[in-house]
Formats: structure tokens, C-alpha cells, sequence
């Protein structure tokens, strides 16, 4: 084997801390199974290693979350997101003038990591780190719509399915007042491909700014700003 071979037991841990992630911090073993695709035995073996290490735990119900060390980790690199990610966003305020915003899954809700403020002078602005409702949300519509349709069901009531089946054939979603009154946002989920927690990029602006014609001509910008961002993050 060669000297810089990657070694199997570590990437199959960091896999395990993903799929933890991916599943809002908590996760049976049963549920790790499926996302991470190893063997039970596998899984049990590495599950030891990390709560012995810190940086998983298991509850008394049996299910694991994310420990202590592990959220460190993520506190840090939550400011390398934002620091990553504020020059594509500023891309998009400098093409269309509103508010721009990236925002990662996080179990029922969504978290802003990272924002540019718009242009105009009555302008949208979310403060990072505030959570808000999966369903309510452009964004978390964006994100939803990206998982397997198994899991997005179990994390979405049914009066919102038809409308992420039309998100996964339009390629981006709305929020048209139903966060926050007087407001309308239309997010593009980030390429899944590699990415360890499910993230949408959006615009947000008055209703009296955010017309069909300014969504239209927003929706690729932001496509292309996903991309952009899928691409650094999983670098």
C-alpha cells in the first residue's frame, strides 16, 4: 500500500460525522446504515471510537448525536463558511441589487450562515446564526426539495409536498410572505454532491421589488452562485 494512501477507518469515521450531520445532529444506528452505507458491525466499532473520543454521544434512547467536540469543530468552521462565502454572494448583490443569503439544514430548520446586504435603501437583513421554520422558508423549501423524497416527507407536512415536487422541476423555490410579512425570497439549493449539510443561497426583498420579472431574472444568477459555492465547499 502506499505511503499516502488514504487511510479507510478515518474516511469511513468522517463519514459517520456526516451522515450525523446531515441528519440535524441525531441518528439511530439504523438510520446511519442507510446514509453512510457500512456495515452495522462497521458502524458500531467507529461509533465507540468517537463517543471514547468525544465527539459523538449516545443518548439513553440509543439514538447518537454530535458531541461537544464535534460542535467546536463546526463553530469554527462556520466562520470559514461565512468568510468563504461572502464573495460569491457578493457576486449576486452586485447583479441584483437585493439582499443575499446562505443557509444550511438543520434538522426542522434552517440556520443563516452568511449574508451581503442589498443595495437599496429599505433593504432585507437576516442576522447569522438565526434559525427559522424548514417549511415556512425559500431556502429551506430549496433544501428540502434536494433530499430523498423519503426524508424530506418525514421532515415536511403534507400540504408542502406538492409544492417541493414543483420546486424539483423548477430547480428553485419561493417564500412569498410566509416567513416574514411584507417580504418575498426565491432560493437555489446548493449541488448535493459531496456536500456534507444540505445549503441554499437566496435573495430576499420587499414584495414591491421582488417581481416575476426580478425572480426570473434572479434564478440563474443564483443557480450559477450554488454552483459556485457546491464547488468550494466540497473542495
Amino acid at each position: 500500500m502506499s505511503d499516502d494512501a488514504p487511510v479507510q477507518s478515518i474516511l469511513r469515521a468522517f463519514a459517520l460525522l456526516e451522515a450525523l450531520a446531515a441528519a440535524g445532529g441525531t441518528a439511530s444506528v439504523t438510520e446511519l446504515r442507510d446514509t453512510a452505507r457500512l456495515p452495522v458491525s462497521t458502524i458500531h466499532r467507529l461509533l465507540r471510537t468517537l463517543v471514547a473520543a468525544g465527539y459523538v454521544r449516545q443518548e439513553a434512547n440509543r439514538t447518537y448525536t454530535l458531541g461537544m467536540r464535534a460542535a467546536r469543530l463546526g463553530e469554527a468552521s462556520g466562520h470559514l463558511i461565512a468568510r468563504w462565502a461572502t464573495p460569491h454572494l457578493q457576486r449576486v448583490v452586485d447583479k441584483l441589487d437585493e439582499s443575499a443569503n446562505l443557509a444550511k439544514l438543520d434538522g426542522l430548520h434552517v440556520v443563516y450562515v452568511a449574508q451581503v446586504p442589498g443595495r437599496h435603501s429599505m433593504r432585507m437583513f437576516t442576522e447569522v446564526g438565526r434559525r427559522a421554520g424548514v417549511g415556512t422558508t425559500a431556502v429551506g423549501k430549496a433544501m428540502l426539495a434536494q433530499l430523498p423524497e423519503r426524508r424530506a416527507r418525514t421532515l415536511s407536512p403534507e400540504s408542502l409536498w406538492d409544492e417541493l415536487d414543483q420546486v424539483r422541476r423548477d430547480g428553485f423555490a419561493i417564500d412569498d410572505e410566509e416567513q416574514e410579512r411584507g417580504v418575498k425570497c426565491v432560493a437555489v439549493a446548493l449541488p448535493p454532491v459531496d456536500l456534507a449539510v444540505p445549503m441554499a443561497v437566496s435573495i430576499s426583498g420587499p414584495v414591491t421589488r421582488m417581481t416575476d420579472d426580478l425572480v426570473r431574472s434572479a434564478v440563474p444568477v443564483l443557480a450559477g452562485a450554488a454552483t459556485a459555492l457546491g464547488t468550494e465547499f466540497s473542495a
